[in-house]
């Protein structure tokens, strides 16, 4: 089942957000820690933000076995954008414990309806390219790039 997080999640989200962390940090230690990317507070504030709901897909037991941040994004009498509104994913993950269930894909797809419901143009998220399995998982979604980040350590 997908629904909106709360609060009594949030240990779980932690543990999950350490999961994403780790991955990261295997593939790129000289950018990123071992940790979380949110703290207890930071959480309840997001949990209380309309403008970045958390999903998450819960097992029998109501326990959080995938998660999924989303972020509303618009631009309003920009420059040069247009004033499409966005969900941008922040951060996707499951279980590893649980994955190839296809949980991602149910978070992925309740994601798009949320964009759909709040009239949004698109739904964007980054990807980091050590990530290849978050690569691969994301094109068979349909997703194409939008945008390359490029880099030269110096």
């Amino acid at each position: 089942m997908i629904r909106k997080a709360k609060e009594k999640d949030i240990l779980k989200i932690k543990d999950l957000l350490s999961q994403v962390c780790l991955v990261h940090h295997n593939g790129r230690p000289d950018i990123f820690k071992i940790g979380t990317k949110y703290s207890t507070e930071e959480l309840i504030e997001i949990l209380n933000d309309k403008n970045r709901p958390i999903l998450v897909c819960v097992d029998e037991n109501d326990d959080v076995i995938g998660y999924c941040f989303c972020i509303f994004k618009q631009y309003n009498n920009n420059s040069i954008m247009t004033d499409i509104k966005t969900l941008y994913i922040d951060d996707l993950c499951v279980d590893e414990k649980k994955r190839g269930k296809h949980i991602g894909k149910k978070l992925f797809e309740a994601a798009i309806k949320l964009a759909e419901e709040n009239n949004c143009y698109n739904l964007t998220l980054n990807v980091w390219s050590c990530n290849s399995s978050a690569m691969r998982f994301y094109e068979a979604q349909g997703l194409v790039p939008q945008k390359v980040g490029m880099e030269l350590v110096l």
